[in-house]
């Protein structure tokens, strides 16, 4: 095993940019860049918090300790031969809105590292201090929004939805003030940094910033170079090259877009600078998990009252996205607008496709037909709705708790009542007796024996997801000290489709006490 010292340090993509080298202190505008050099801000007393030994392992990377190489440049207390740390300009669209230069106001990019197949990665560190783009924040962020990205990143991969990974989170020894949901209540909370790591972090908002200023050159070299590195199936001798490259983008984006809604997860703040251009959920905020079933819930304060990033709407919001990288990248290419359309009008094809796919698994059906199945999606999607269905509860107990033989008989599963949030009205009971027997018949219809039915949905629908409040659980016993909640929870989000002795806890619903608490049911876009 080695340390962070012994990884071959580059900045090839980097290297073929403009950068602003000026290193002035505070915030600015940056034009004619890709980014800006600036170095992490040292930290008082780091100490490690978690540490992903499943991501680790693809470098041979050994848990750093308190007097290692390694712990000091997660801190950023140490920069290491080879790094060129950088802050990346790019815009967005914030809540619909056009935001002008946004930036990478928290996360220094410290350079690429290979790893043991190969594979070039780049590091980040989050909360490692201001960067030109820091606007008038501080460049840092706090131990509970730290700890929620490195947990989610990694329960994201095991789940199989393309993500970006984390490596570690470090305590600063610091403590950072934060007005929790911008109602005029700062305090004081415990610094920290989280280290990402990603094939890239190019976003829309990277493309975007270039055409909105007409930086037509940095926009050409920009879209040439992610296409040579990150898109190697692409032809070099095709004269629609730009047109073909789109057309993965938004490929790849539906099935994020459909990989979200399989496991209930709602990001909270689908910016077009918080959307990746390889496909992978970026910038975990105020996300959250679907406890009970509710298409229109969104984590995100923020997004209140207009629900702009609820569950249900995020397929139509990475449309409108794509729509807005579009724009930009025709300024390039008008002349491929036609082939433009012709993507987006495909992507809810693709979504469709996808969507269909995984509900059919999650059923454990082998298709799913949009007309002729009507019923059994949309009643499906009502009721759980009314019955406010756990929605991870209901499709893995689904599973083991359901029986042809049950709707034969007009029952129901013994399992509904432990799965709701709400009583079971008249109404409600006849509703879901109706929805079995279709259910039933659509079963009996395929054959499918009950094993392989088990197999197919067990292998969709996860046991374990990163609950709200188990992830808030954690965060409060390592701001008094204890790390062991943090690295029990991760080890149990390693494993999300396979039952665990000793581990109910982690399988359950929401208690009570958490429907209302911060963290637990709401949070802001604050650090």
């Amino acid at each position: 095993m080695s340390d962070l010292e012994t990884l071959s340090w580059g900045h090839g993509f980097f290297d073929r940019f403009p950068l602003d080298e000026s290193r002035a202190p505070g915030s600015r505008q940056v034009s004619g860049a890709f980014g800006s050099l600036v170095d992490p801000t040292p930290v008082a007393r780091p100490s490690l918090v978690g540490w992903s030994q499943s991501f680790s392992k693809h470098f041979g990377l050994s848990r750093p300790d308190d007097a290692s190489v390694g712990l000091r440049v997660l801190a950023g207390n140490q920069v290491l031969p080879g790094m060129k740390p950088l802050a990346a300009c790019y815009g967005g669209h914030q809540f619909g809105h056009w935001a002008g230069q946004l930036g990478d106001g928290r996360a220094i990019s410290l350079g690429e590292a290979p790893d043991l197949k190969g594979n070039l990665w780049e590091f980040q560190l989050k909360g490692a201090g201001p960067t030109p783009y820091s606007r008038r924040a501080d460049g840092r962020a706090v131990l509970r929004s730290s700890i929620r990205e490195f947990i989610c990143s990694e329960a994201m991969f095991h789940l199989g939805v393309p993500t970006t990974r984390a490596l570690s989170v470090v305590s600063t020894g610091e403590p950072v003030v934060r007005d929790m949901f911008y109602d005029g209540h700062p305090k004081e909370e415990p610094g920290a940094i989280v280290c990402r790591v990603s094939p890239s972090f190019l976003r829309f908002g990277n493309f975007q910033i270039f055409a909105a200023r007409g930086e037509t050159q940095l926009l050409r070299t920009l879209v040439d170079e992610t296409m040579n590195r990150f898109f190697p199936e692409l032809s070099t001798e095709s004269p629609a090259r730009e047109a073909e490259w789109f057309r993965i983008i938004c490929e790849r984006t539906a099935v994020l877009m459909g990989e979200w809604m399989r496991v209930g997860f709602v990001h909270g703040v689908m910016n077009t600078d918080n959307m990746s251009i390889l496909g992978l959920t970026i910038d975990y905020g105020p996300y959250g998990w679907l406890d009970d079933y509710d298409p229109s819930w969104t984590p995100n304060t923020t997004d209140l009252p207009g629900r702009r990033y609820c569950y249900g709407r995020q397929p139509a919001i990475g449309l409108w996205n794509l729509t807005r990288l579009a724009e930009a990248l025709l300024t390039l290419v008008p002349e491929q607008k036609d082939l433009f359309e012709e993507s987006l009008a495909s992507f809810q094809g693709v979504f469709q496709k996808v969507f269909l796919r995984s509900q059919a698994q999650k059923l454990g059906l082998k298709e799913l037909d949009l007309e002729r199945d009507e019923f059994l999606i949309v009643e499906l999607d009502r009721l759980l709705t009314e019955s406010q269905a756990d929605m991870t509860l209901f499709y893995r107990e689904l599973a083991t708790g359901f029986s042809i033989e049950t709707a034969e008989r007009s029952a129901l599963p013994d399992f509904l009542p432990e799965v709701f949030y709400a009583g079971l009205t008249a109404d409600l009971t006849a509703a879901w007796t109706r929805w079995f027997q279709v259910y039933a018949d659509r079963l009996r219809s395929e054959g499918q024996s009950p094993e392989n039915r088990l197999e197919m949905m067990n292998a969709v629908n996860p046991l374990y997801v990163p609950r709200n409040y188990l992830v808030q659980e954690a965060i409060e016993s390592a701001e008094v000290g204890d790390f062991s909640k943090v690295e029990e929870l991760l080890a149990v989000l390693e494993s999300p489709y396979v039952f665990r002795e000793n581990r109910e806890s982690y399988a359950k619903k929401r208690p009570d006490w958490a429907r209302s608490k911060p963290g637990c049911s709401t949070l802001s876009c604050s650090s």
